[in-house]
């Protein structure tokens, strides 16, 4: 039988780092690659700078911003916003995913409502809350919870209905309460699930902000493209879609190194 080479802590840490630098390395070759033929086809006058400005004018204006203060402000406001409408929706879908998961008469009665709701476009929606709720903050943290809900919703549920039911049997066996079943068998069983929704509902919870601080926001980072559209400052148009693009890509990145920490139990196939 082959030896089993032991490796050291040094070792072990040494390859986890060059396998983060090299995931970032492979991760950053199309968006570089496509920044340098956008900078080409600008400083040859190919496209016109009014319309699509060049990286280096963008991230000079990108500079500006900050340094005067007015990015941070924005996307302040727009953080704000999305972290109160994500944790009053993703609760709310993991919640009742979990009710609706565990008892069969809970999905009789709420699961019919919740997919029909679910396949309600947000863009129709959003007229009837601008007349309910106005155009203060409520409607916009409402929507945005809208949004987030159903990805937690859908994906707490399946994940309840994929638990085994034999640990059901073996829960009885042991005697543990109900509580006791939810919180160490249900739960950490259906977390591939729970965690995926929760990545759905981040994205998902950003995109509706953007619809959000369209319909009428005084502030925020969609508040800052609507403006610098009107007086065609196409440069801040794309610093507000670049900072949608970083904020989303880092909470992704913060929900991945999550299931890396708590999903190590799995054996799955990684490509």
């Amino acid at each position: 039988m082959p030896e089993e080479r032991i490796v050291s802590p040094d070792v072990a840490k040494r390859r986890s780092r060059g396998n983060v630098s090299r995931r970032v390395l492979l991760g950053s070759t199309v968006p570089l690659l496509t920044l340098l033929v956008w900078q080409f086809v600008s400083a040859w006058g190919i496209v016109s700078q009014q319309l699509f400005p060049s990286p280096v004018s963008i991230a000079i204006e990108m500079y500006r911003m900050i340094a005067s203060g007015d990015l941070f402000e924005h996307l302040q406001v727009s953080v704000a916003r999305a972290a109160l409408g994500f944790a009053l929706g993703g609760s709310l879908g993991l919640t009742i995913g979990l009710i609706v998961g565990l008892f069969r008469k809970a999905e009789q009665v709420l699961d019919p409502t919740v997919q029909m709701l679910r396949t309600v476009p947000l863009l129709a929606i959003t007229p009837l809350f601008i007349l309910w709720f106005g155009f203060g903050e409520l409607s916009k943290v409402l929507l945005i919870a809208m949004g987030a809900f159903f990805p937690l919703y859908v994906n707490t549920f399946l994940g309840v209905r994929n638990v085994d039911a034999k640990l059901f049997d073996v829960a009885r066996v042991l005697e543990f309460s109900r509580f006791k079943q939810v919180t160490q068998l249900v739960l950490p069983a259906a977390l591939p699930n729970v965690l995926l929704g929760l990545r759905l509902s981040l994205s998902i919870a950003w995109l509706c902000l953007v619809v959000a601080e369209l319909m009428g926001a005084d502030a925020g980072i969609g508040y800052l493209i609507m403006d610098a559209r009107s007086f065609m400052r196409t440069g801040e148009v794309f610093v507000g879609i670049l900072v949608f693009a970083v904020v989303g890509k880092l909470t992704d990145s913060v929900v991945r190194l999550l299931e890396g920490k708590l999903l190590k139990w799995q054996d799955s196939y990684r490509g």
